[in-house]
C-alpha cells in the first residue's frame, strides 16, 4: 500500500515541528554530550541540607525527563529518515502497513497496532 505524498509531507512537517520542540526542551533541561546523548543539568541551590535535598530531587526529575525526551528525539529522527528512504509507514516487526490513522495520531510510530498489542 503506497501512502499518499501529501499525507507523508504533512507527517514530515509534524515530525520536524516535534523535533524542534524536543530540542528546545532538551536544551533547557540538559547539556548535549553527543548526537542523541544528553546529560541532565544539575542545579546548585546552595550548601544547606534542605537545599541539597532540593538539588537531588530536581536532578532526578531532570534525569527522567531527559531520558524520555532523548528517546522521543531518536524516534522522531528515525521516522524522518524512513521518510527519506521511502520506508515510512511500514511496520518494523511485520513489514505490513501502519494505518494512516495511527500515523496521524503518532507520526513516529514504528509498528502497526497488531504488533504493538502483541508487544505489550
Amino acid at each position: 500500500m503506497k501512502m499518499d505524498a501529501k499525507f507523508i509531507e504533512e507527517r514530515k512537517q509534524d515530525l520536524e515541528k516535534r523535533r524542534q520542540e524536543l530540542l528546545k526542551e532538551l536544551n533547557e533541561d540538559a547539556v548535549k554530550v553527543a548526537e542523541h546523548d544528553y546529560s541532565a543539568k544539575f542545579v546548585d541551590y546552595g550548601d544547606k541540607d534542605d537545599e541539597n535535598a532540593a538539588e537531588v530531587a530536581n536532578f532526578e526529575k531532570n534525569l527522567s525527563l531527559e531520558k524520555t525526551l532523548e528517546v522521543s528525539l531518536y524516534n522522531v529522527d528515525r521516522a524522518l529518515k524512513k521518510i527519506e528512504e521511502g520506508k515510512y509507514g511500514l511496520c518494523e516487526k511485520c513489514d505490513g502497513p501502519i494505518k494512516p490513522e495511527r500515523l496521524g495520531a503518532f507520526p513516529s510510530a514504528t509498528s502497526c497496532m497488531d504488533c504493538k498489542k502483541k508487544s505489550l
